[in-house]
This record gives C-alpha cells, sequence and structure tokens, in this order.
C-alpha cells in the first residue's frame, strides 16, 4: 500500500493534466484548478517540513559543535528575524522586511554573483584549451563574440578579421572530421580535399555577410547560438516527457524514496 496508492495517486493526477490539454472543457478546467489548490496544500506542508528540517539540522550542528557552526547561528538568527520582521510589520515598503531584502539580501546576492564569474573565467581557461578541435572550436568563437562586443573589435579591419576568423573556423571543423574520414578511409587525401573546400566556403561566406566584428557577433548570437539553444530545450523537453511518462506510469519510483525502475 504504500508503494501503489501514491503510484495510483500519481497516475491519475498527470492523467488529468495531460488529457486537459487535449480535451479543453468546463469540467476539466475545474478539476484542474482544484488539484492545483490540492498542490498549494500540499506545498504548504512540504514549506513546514523544509523549516523544521532546516532548524533541527542547524540546532544539531550548534549543539555537537561541528566545524564552522558559527556560521549557523547566522543562519538561524537570519532566519528568526526575517520571520519576526516579516510577520510583525509586513512585506510591502517601507517595512524593516523591504529594507532588509533591499539593502541587505540584495547587495549579498550581488556579491555571490560577482564571485561567480572568476569561476566562470578558470572554467572557461580550462575548456578553451586548444587541445581538440571542439575546443578550438569553442576558443575561436569566444575570442570573436569578446572581441565584437568592445569597440576595438570594429577598429582591426571591419572585415579581414571575420575573414580570418572563418578561415580558421574551417580548418578546426576540418581537423575534427579528420579523425572519423581516416579511420573509415585510411588515408589522409579526404583531410586534404576537405580542407581545400571548406576553408574557401568559409572565407567566401564571411565576405558575403561583409559585416563589422560588433555585426557579426550579433549574427552569431542570433542565428547559430539560437538554433543550438533550440536544440538543447527541445532534447530537454523530450527528457522531461520522457521523464514525466515515467514517473504517471509507475516505472520511475525514487520519487518514494526507493531506488528508481520498477
Amino acid at each position: 500500500m504504500k508503494v501503489q496508492v501514491p503510484i495510483a495517486i500519481c497516475f491519475i493526477a498527470g492523467m488529468i493534466m495531460l488529457v486537459k490539454f487535449f480535451i479543453p472543457h468546463y469540467w476539466s478546467d475545474r478539476l484542474e484548478e482544484e488539484l492545483l489548490n490540492w498542490a498549494r496544500i500540499v506545498g504548504a506542508f512540504a514549506l513546514v517540513l523544509g523549516i523544521s528540517s532546516l532548524l533541527r539540522t542547524h540546532v544539531e550542528k550548534i549543539r555537537r559543535r561541528r566545524r564552522d557552526y558559527g556560521y549557523s547561528f547566522v543562519t538561524l538568527l537570519a532566519f528568526i528575524i526575517a520571520c519576526v520582521l516579516g510577520i510583525g510589520w509586513g512585506l510591502d515598503p517601507p517595512s524593516p522586511f523591504d529594507w532588509i531584502f533591499t539593502y541587505v539580501f540584495a547587495p549579498l546576492d550581488a556579491t555571490m554573483f560577482s564571485l561567480l564569474a572568476f569561476f566562470v573565467a578558470s572554467a572557461a581557461y580550462r575548456t578553451f584549451r586548444a587541445r581538440t578541435p571542439e575546443a578550438t572550436i569553442m576558443l575561436l568563437t569566444a575570442l570573436f563574440v569578446m572581441l565584437g562586443r568592445v569597440p576595438v573589435g570594429d577598429m582591426l579591419a571591419p572585415h579581414g578579421l571575420f575573414v580570418a576568423w572563418a578561415a580558421a573556423l574551417g580548418f578546426c571543423i576540418v581537423w575534427a572530421v579528420y579523425p572519423w574520414l581516416r579511420h573509415h578511409t585510411g588515408q589522409a587525401a579526404p583531410y586534404v580535399g576537405l580542407l581545400i573546400i571548406v576553408a574557401p566556403v568559409m572565407v567566401a561566406f564571411s565576405l558575403y555577410l561583409a559585416q563589422s566584428a560588433s555585426e557579426t557577433t550579433e549574427w552569431l548570437m542570433s542565428v547559430p547560438t539560437i538554433a543550438g539553444k533550440r536544440g538543447i530545450i527541445l532534447g530537454v523537453a523530450l527528457g522531461s516527457i520522457a521523464t514525466s511518462l515515467r514517473i504517471i506510469l509507475g516505472i520511475e519510483r525514487a520519487h518514494l524514496g526507493g531506488g528508481g525502475g520498477s
């Protein structure tokens, strides 16, 4: 019963929400609204459980004097102050809670995101090492986009910079395809032929666009980048659909506290 009942509830709720999109009707809308109200109620209970878990974890850490337990003091103190000010004086400005959110939380949040820039730069440095064709393509594209975002990019030979980038990118594409060609043909001739074809095509394409670095950067961000992003989003959507169907049909049971799968 501990497994069958949650699976049955999940199946019924999932099928109702799924059918509602294909059969719009007054009763299906009412049923969806009722299920959403239930979800809000369950979310409220989940919030209470999360708060109790937070308090229990940090109180236990303080009681046992574990490493960095001073941060637990700060967490509990900030939690209590925020609850007291929010419940006692409300959330709307110019309440004390709004002042803390604007002048304490927002600057701390901005500071955390500014620190992420250094981690991103470090990760980019490790990723953009030109050890593979794919990394070289990423490096060339990233450099060109960065040049296109600053005025110096347009000052460096408006079209010559794009031609050099296109030629180098074409060479990297050939470099990436070469192992596959050599594995299937056993010869290096296709590599030379592909280089003779791809590089001039990339240069001709760059001359056809005849744009400055900033304009080319906008083209890169609005055409190839959006195409790749949509492909990724499509893959994520298909994965979400597959995971949802596995949960609705009871194949995936990790959310019940056990292992995944049936």
